[in-house]
């Protein structure tokens, strides 16, 4: 039996991870009284007693938590921002090569990666790694994502009494948080041109980055890259061209994320398809709890 504990499990990132480990064969979810969710001592108990640890936290309190597990059994796996770039944590996309699988099953810390992060790594990592585009292209990409994404203030602010209406674009200053883990997971040698949308639905994803490549080129690679199959699946190049298949929200409630190649011979719209808050968020981060743990 592996007992886990969700650290900010009252959070929406928390509460998916909850939902989906709560019936899970063989693990025993470890509780914290509401009344003690910020008591430091009950906190650093329940982080040292588990031998799982997801963090659901703000990055300095996800650092602060770390810092309290003392127990060298206890595998920590956090689903903020704080240790997606540090080379002492394995990065929690496993299909994205061998050895992020490998660093995955064996690592005492895993970072989740962000869910824009993951529609974007899912397409230019095999890119850069195979040779089809050069570690110093300069790219562009666009996600638009369901609300949900945005934490509980929009949350709020989308299922409030005068919600905002249509697609609104954010992170206009071109610093948005994912930037760093999309260039350094990619091998890339500068950050993409990146532009995030957030639609009035409430979670759903569509990630998409245009290349000057051959689509069929673009196609082989992704389709060779991930022939091993896993949660990623490279859909038959050039489907429904009028883009009814790409409907943000037909992955809701999944784990799945779908590459979707269109474009001609010059030209290639390469678009990543996932729930935000399934491979993009809690999804990923059981999946790599079970995978640790061989469930």
């Amino acid at each position: 039996m592996i007992s886990v504990f969700i650290d900010g499990r009252e959070g929406t990132t928390g509460l998916q991870i909850e939902e989906r480990l709560r019936n899970t064969p063989g693990v025993r979810l470890l509780d914290i009284a509401p009344e003690l969710r910020k008591d430091e001592s009950e906190r650093k108990r329940l982080l040292n007693q588990a031998d799982c640890v997801f963090l659901c936290l703000p990055d300095a309190a996800a650092r602060q938590a770390v810092s309290f597990v003392e127990n060298p059994s206890t595998v920590v796996i956090d689903a903020s921002t704080a240790h997606r770039t540090d080379p002492a944590w394995a990065y929690g996309f496993p299909e994205l090569s061998p050895a992020h699988e490998e660093a995955v099953r064996t690592s005492m810390r895993i970072a989740v990666p962000g869910c824009h992060a993951s529609g974007f790594c899912a397409i230019v990592y095999p890119l850069v790694s195979r040779g089809a585009i050069s570690p110093d292209a300069r790219l562009t990409c666009t996600s638009l994502s369901g609300y949900s994404g945005g934490g509980k203030a929009m949350i709020a602010s989308y299922e409030g009494e005068n919600p905002p209406r249509g697609a609104r674009p954010y992170a206009l200053g071109l610093t948005h948080k994912h930037l760093p883990e999309m260039t350094s997971v990619c091998g890339l040698e500068y950050p993409p041109v990146f532009q995030p949308i957030v639609a009035p639905v409430r979670q759903g994803m569509l990630v998409s980055v245009p290349l000057f490549i051959d689509a069929e080129f673009i196609h082989s690679v992704l389709e060779s890259h991930y022939a091993h199959g896993g949660n990623v699946a490279v859909m038959p190049l050039g489907e429904s061209p009028d883009g009814s298949v790409m409907e943000m929200e037909a992955l809701n409630g999944t784990d799945r994320l779908e590459i979707y190649v269109f474009g001609h011979s010059t030209q290639a719209l390469v678009m990543a398809k996932l729930d935000n808050l399934g491979k993009g968020a809690s999804g990923a981060a059981a999946q790599c709890m079970k995978l640790r743990f061989g469930l």
